[in-house]
């Protein structure tokens, strides 16, 4: 059976992301559909393939999956001998609390501080909304880091489905020079090291799409 994966620019659609890593972090073969987002004819060509109008979007032989976090569950029960998530029953608790959290979360910050790998915006888009995110966020990684993280640089130790969810937040931090302690800095470090995660930010510089609205954030 063929996976197929619909996702947005690189450079700016961050729920495209999520599935990507994983699906290229645990190794799964798929193809990739990538389309432009925000053009006139986008929301067509995106209706093509998402009854939601949305991406990303995993077609599954018969089967179409939309939503970053749909399709990671979807995956997880696709792939169950892959570690999607930590293996003891508290940590994968937790896992999927913080995915769900980030999922529905930090409006502020997807708002002022929009995903662009390309782009280097050191303390554009801050505002006291935007700093309470960040500190939920980080407040997250260290108690994670520090509770479960023992066995790696992931928030679980190896990578999971949390660190996906998380990977266009480490992003964002590195586009807007966020100020990071140590623990919050390594665990970004160690997301943007991961080879998955180069070759997403080496395919989003190469993309020929600006979009204004990503490329000048608002100001506080």
């Amino acid at each position: 059976m063929t996976l197929t994966l619909v996702i947005g620019n690189k450079n700016y659609s961050s729920w495209s992301l999520r599935p990507w890593l994983a699906m290229r972090q645990f190794g799964i073969e798929f193809n990739e559909v990538r389309l432009a987002l925000y053009t006139p004819e986008s929301p067509q060509q995106i209706r093509q393939y998402s009854p939601a109008g949305k991406v990303p979007v995993l077609l599954d032989d018969t089967l179409t999956v939309w939503d970053s976090l749909a399709i990671l569950e979807h995956l997880a029960e696709r792939f169950p001998a892959l570690s999607w998530l930590p293996e003891p029953k508290a940590a994968r608790a937790i896992a999927r609390s913080i995915c769900a959290e980030m999922h529905s979360g930090f409006a502020a910050l997807r708002h002022h501080m929009p995903m662009n790998c390309r782009a280097k915006l050191p303390g554009h888009g801050m505002t006291p909304e935007v700093q309470t995110d960040i500190d939920r966020i980080t407040t997250i990684w260290r108690d994670c880091r520090q509770t479960y993280g023992a066995e790696g640089d992931m928030l679980f130790g190896t990578f999971t489905i949390a660190d996906a969810m998380f990977a266009p937040v480490a992003l964002r931090f590195a586009t807007y020079a966020v100020p990071l302690d140590r623990v919050c800095t390594q665990y970004v470090e160690a997301i943007l090291a991961l080879p998955a995660l180069q070759a997403w930010i080496q395919d989003a510089h190469a993309e020929p799409e600006k979009l204004p609205s990503f490329e000048l954030p608002s100001l506080p």
